[in-house]
């Protein structure tokens, strides 16, 4: 066979050097760039360690190392005694992201799939959670590094069944300031906020039950409901809460199971329970005998605490469910369950079930150490400065363009926006993806679809490129 030849790998090393990329990682991507551009073929023999060392003039074990992530990676064969081979077959998708899809129906799945799977190169101001620049990452790579610290256990081990005691007696404490007395023993952790939902479902639930969301609500609702085959109801959501009457003509015709709700700055329309209508919603309630679901996934946002109906009720017939992905990090993976004893009892079984455990001992540690970091609460604080400092300036902007809020939020990163002239959201939004921007119409977040020229506004990811595909899908 004849020698290959590595010499612009040689340039792509000193680039990569420039640019402080590790020189494995160097390595690795030369290899690729040829393995999929078929300048190597499956089955071809790739040159020794030592000569590929000099020709990209790097060390043995820097090459030693790329190819062993290689073979992890299924592109590269290693054949002892004999050296290492280009893989056989290629995957289908070799290397390349995948983009969002221009044609897909929208659904209560379309912004999470579209946003997700969103190049670097895509604006989403229709996602759910804040730029990571925005993120404590200092306080997380502090957690990190004491991470490498840990035990073996910690980095190597099960977790046990209800998750970290650390953290759960965080957690309780935090809520004790609250005025909800639960101890960690009524604290399950869960793998996140969408798993503590998915055990709730599948606790209290079966196929054909009937649950009430808001309507608007979080979209992910919906599509996990419909998922365990539940039918849903809904009642409309009023800066105040849910339409009290509505609420009440529904528990009496329906009987639903469960109501599912945002408490604290409401998804999407970022409104705050008063006083009144929560302690309306509980009286109803008791009288029909309904659980609820109270995610607080956005209240740390909040300036000052609002009404909570799991510190109202005593967690008698409330369950409260949680997460750190909006404020600490959507990568480290953890919520919560806060409920009665008996209920977090069934839930530890079924997680077992179906998930042997809680979330992973390292991510449930990283949270834990950086919510003990004397900088969160820092953090926090400047948080919210800069979102109502960023809510003042888009709605503004968003003014200049005859969008016009559905009602002002006390903090958080969304805006609940009618559009001008009774446009349709839906087909903003279609334009606005074909420039490469992710938005959010409002039908993804109605059950009875009745919220067309809507759309929820993620202020955060907001910027003048943004403004300016947003006025153009509007002309």
């Amino acid at each position: 066979m004849s020698r290959t030849v590595w010499t612009s790998g040689t340039t792509q090393l000193a680039e990569a050097e420039t640019s402080s990329a590790p020189r494995t990682e160097a390595v690795m991507v030369e290899i690729r760039r040829r393995i999929t551009g078929r300048a190597l073929t499956g089955g071809e023999k790739l040159p020794s360690i030592r000569r590929l060392a000099g020709d990209l003039k790097v060390s043995p074990s820097t090459v030693v190392e790329a190819y062993e992530r290689l073979v992890a990676e299924g592109l590269v064969r290693a054949r002892p005694g004999s050296g290492f081979y280009v893989a056989g077959s290629l995957p289908v998708v070799a290397l390349r992201e995948v983009a969002p899809k221009l044609d897909r129906a929208i659904d209560p799945l379309w912004v999470s799939r579209q946003s997700l799977d969103a190049g670097a190169d895509m604006l989403r101001p229709g996602c759910g959670w804040l730029p990571a620049d925005w993120m404590p990452n200092a306080a997380i790579r502090r957690s990190l590094r004491a991470l490498a610290r840990a035990e073996d256990g910690i980095l190597s081990d099960y977790g046990g069944t209800r998750g970290s005691l650390a953290l759960r007696g965080h957690l309780a404490r935090q809520f004790a300031a609250e005025g909800i007395e639960a101890g960690a023993d009524q604290i399950l952790l869960t793998p996140s906020g969408s798993r503590a939902m998915d055990l709730l479902c599948r606790f209290l639930l079966k196929p054909g039950d009937t649950v009430l969301v808001d309507d608007p609500c979080y979209f992910n609702f919906q599509a996990l409901l419909r998922a365990h085959q539940i039918r849903i109801v809904s009642v409309p959501y009023t800066p105040t809460g849910p339409d009290i009457e509505r609420f009440g003509q529904v528990l009496a015709a329906e009987r639903p199971r469960l109501y599912i709700t945002n408490a604290a700055l409401h998804n999407p329309t970022g409104a705050t329970l008063s006083p009144r209508t929560a302690h309306q919603v509980l009286t109803l309630a008791a009288a029909h005998d309904l659980t609820i679901v109270e995610d607080e996934i956005f209240a740390e946002f909040e300036p000052e605490p609002s009404p909570r109906l799991a510190a109202l009720d005593g967690l008698a017939r409330v369950i409260r469910v949680g997460s750190f992905s909006k404020t600490l990090s959507a990568s480290a993976r953890c919520g919560y369950i806060v409920a009665r004893p008996e209920w977090i009892e069934g839930l530890v079984d079924l997680q077992v079930a179906t998930n042997f455990g809680g979330p992973s001992p390292i991510a449930a540690e990283l949270v834990f150490g950086t919510l003990s970091d004397g900088s969160y609460r820092k953090h926090l604080a400047d948080l919210r400065t800069r979102l109502a400092r960023r809510r003042r300036e888009m709605l503004a902007e968003l003014g200049k363009l005859g969008i016009t809020p559905w009602t002002l939020p006390r903090g958080g990163f969304c805006l609940w926006c009618r559009l001008p002239d009774g446009r349709d959201a839906a087909a903003v939004a279609q334009a606005a993806l074909r420039e490469r921007v992710v938005l959010a119409p409002g039908n993804v977040f109605s059950v009875t679809q009745s919220a067309g020229d809507l759309m929820r506004f993620n202020v955060a990811q907001m910027d003048g490129e943004v403004l300016r595909v947003l006025g153009n899908a509007l002309r």
